[in-house]
């Protein structure tokens, strides 16, 4: 679990009233740390100002047997990969990507708080069994295309939405040409696809990165049965995908989109010409938990030598962010970064930084401007906040070479650099280790395990505290039919789990349920205005905030509904995009379709999470209608609920909805809570 998703889970898990997790559990310090000062400035800001919430995790993972990996121990992927997944096995975490585990042939699946708490408390975990989608790689990688390439390329190919429901399974001789950590950045941003999970067969690469970090033992048991960490001969597959990795060209995804493709060069000059994206390069970020491999570090590396020996610095704020403390300490012995920091750059700590929206950017606020990134996604505002910062994804390779050229449309395999004194530079080919040939230096010991017995231990909130509640149980369902409900928003195409309840600056609050309320659907687009953040209360006529209208609505007894797009919630697990619509009165949430993680969410506090039967009738619905939930004293496995739709003028009308809850999961929504239920079992 991450710090900001670990403070509701331990919260969840605490009001389960049970003594200690039944699986092993860790918790990692990496999301609440600022990107602004570089590395040892923005460290010591974060342990200062985010005291409260370390001190709460550090105590409750010591009292419920839960490891604690300190701020400054490096991003959850990172150190997952480095210490904990290994081939063949089954994990959850509470972030959307946590299937960068994947890279080590692991199944590991993101989650929300409440799935973890569950599992901590030794209950089942459920799943509805995915689909398969094959990737068959073929030929081999060279040159400038990277790993990041491949997901970028399965992104265009599939959408955000095409993964959903699915596991994808990386097969072919082209595996072999890819590292261990290359193999993790492809897993890791099988999250953009919205896919359960990826996983890769095990291969030689997966062999040396376990003798590399210290688990020989588990390295040579994967081998002793290696024949069945790979997929049968003839396996069948609901869908292929056939990618030459010969003929593979690098890439920059957006803006605004993950699954948005450019290829490097002419296509990406012709398209930011075409749709007026600004072509001059403001900031380029490298690192992040999907490209902060040694491996990724040292071909990065070899780029800036190659422009320091022509006498060139980086023309744009370069900012580089290592995975682990682990990478951060083995880069610093071996040079690497001095040479970043010689050419312009500015290491920033070991944590998710300004991936996340963790970025305390002063400049080019309010300007339109683009930036490239080696991270996982770029929906609007996610990085700084700015709404007019065009955000691309692309390999950290590609990144390093245009922070130089200062253009995203630079093409470093065609394209020159002028001289200062006359002539041109050219790049050649980066070249890098996939290991470091002197191993890994751990640097400082930032893990602190659990006591054998906690049962002494007391874990403290303080009831004056801003940054941290204990919960309260929500109201069982009356057995009565949601009536005559308001809808709250109508949300207009792309809502994200960021639109729904944004990072950044709120990541403060996420231990604290009432005040992280206050950020709800603020980046949703309104469908009626095209406003953001600004709906009509139907019953007084006011316009207001989002959290605004729904607070009144709560405090007049007024249930309400949102109505949305496709792929509804993608993005983040975070849970709290589920727990505050909740929190604020909400009763159910009716869109195209949703995508998972948020979609269970959504089950386990209690909402119903329906889907148009027609498409076509979120056209029909508008902000000002009143709807009536009925029947739902029959909700049951496979059945349609209908929905009574009264526009603010005209007559009645009714519409078909589904739902997918399992019989398990409708005594979830009776009870108020999976979390109500389990309390009630225990």
């Amino acid at each position: 679990m991450q710090d900001a998703t670990a403070q509701m889970a331990v919260l969840q898990f605490i009001s389960s009233g049970l003594p200690k997790t039944a699986v092993p559990s860790t918790i990692h310090c990496d999301h609440l740390i600022a990107a602004e000062n570089g590395s040892n400035a923005d460290l010591a800001a974060a342990k200062s100002t985010n005291a409260e919430v370390y001190d709460f995790l550090a105590s409750a993972g010591a009292k419920y047997g839960i490891g604690f990996w300190k701020p400054g121990s490096g991003i959850i992927h990172q150190i997952v990969l480095e210490n904990y997944a290994f081939p063949g096995g089954l994990m959850i975490g509470t972030d959307s990507h946590t299937p960068n585990a994947g890279g080590l042939g692991m199944c590991a699946v993101g989650v929300g708080g409440a799935d973890a708490v569950d599992v901590m408390a030794g209950m089942a975990w459920e799943l509805k069994c995915p689909k398969v989608i094959g990737v068959h790689l073929t030929g081999r990688l060279s040159g400038w295309t990277s790993p990041k390439d491949v997901i970028l390329k399965v992104a265009d190919i599939l959408t955000v939405k095409g993964g959903t429901g699915a596991i994808v399974e990386y097969y072919g001789e082209g595996v072999d040409s890819i590292s261990c950590t290359g193999m993790g950045t492809i897993c890791n941003m099988g999250a953009e696809i919205g896919a359960t999970c990826s996983t890769f067969p095990y291969t030689a690469s997966m062999d040396a990165y376990l003798r590399a970090t210290n688990r020989a033992g588990l390295a040579s048991a994967a081998d002793s049965f290696r024949e069945h960490l790979r997929a049968d001969a003839g396996a069948p597959y609901d869908q292929v995908i056939e990618i030459n990795l010969s003929d593979l060209k690098p890439m920059l995804n957006g803006p605004f989109t993950p699954d948005l493709a450019n290829i490097a060069g002419a296509d990406i000059r012709a398209n930011c010409e075409a749709n007026n994206w600004p072509k001059e390069m403001s900031a380029g970020l490298i690192g992040s938990c999907t490209n902060s491999s040694y491996e990724d570090m040292t071909r990065c590396a070899d780029l800036v030598e190659q422009a320091l020996k022509a006498g060139l610095k980086s023309k744009v704020p370069f900012l580089i962010t290592p995975g682990s403390e682990q990478v951060r300490a083995t880069i610093e012995r071996d040079g690497l970064t001095a040479k970043f920091e010689e050419a312009g750059g500015t290491v920033l700590a070991n944590a998710c930084g300004p991936c996340i929206g963790q970025w305390n950017r002063h400049e080019r606020q309010g300007e339109r401007n683009s930036i490239l990134t080696s991270y996982n996604r770029n929906f609007a505002k996610r990085q700084d906040g700015n709404p007019d910062t065009h955000a691309f994804v692309t390999s950290p390779e590609l990144v390093t070479a245009c922070a130089f050229a200062g253009d995203i449309t630079f093409d470093p395999a065609a394209d020159a650099i002028p001289l200062p004194g006359g002539g041109e530079f050219r790049f050649q080919d980066p070249m890098g280790k996939e290991l470091p040939p002197r191993g890994f230096d751990p640097g400082e010991d930032t893990f602190q395990a659990p006591p054998a017995d906690g049962t002494g231990l007391a874990v403290v909130v303080d009831p004056a505290s801003q940054r941290l509640a204990l919960l309260e149980a929500f109201d069982r369902w009356s057995g009565q039919d949601y009536e005559d409900m308001p809808v709250l928003i109508k949300a207009q195409g792309k809502c994200t789990t960021d639109h729904i309840s944004m990072a950044g600056p709120w990541l403060k609050f996420r231990g604290h349920l009432d005040n992280i309320s206050n950020n709800m659907l603020i980046g949703a687009v309104n469908a009626d205005s095209g406003a953001i953040n600004e709906v009509k209360n139907q019953v007084t006529g006011e316009v207001k905030g989002v959290p605004d209208t729904a607070r009144d609505y709560k405090a007049a007894g007024i249930g309400w509904v949102v109505v949305g797009d496709e792929n509804y919630g993608e993005g983040s697990s975070r849970e709290h995009a589920a727990l505050e619509p909740r929190h604020l009165g909400g009763k159910a949430v009716i869109v195209r379709s949703f995508a998972r993680i948020h979609e269970t969410n959504l089950k386990k506090q209690g909402m119903l999470p329906l889907t148009f039967a027609d498409p076509a009738d979120y056209d029909r619905l508008s902000g000002s209608d009143k709807v009536s939930i009925l029947n739902l004293n029959s909700l049951a496995p496979g059945s349609q609920l209908t929905v009574r739709v009264q526009p603010a003028s005209g007559d009645a009308f009714e519409i078909k909805v589904n739902h997918t809850f399992n019989e398990e999961q409708i005594e979830w929504f009776k009870a108020g809570s999976a979390l109500n239920k389990m309390k009630e079992m225990l």
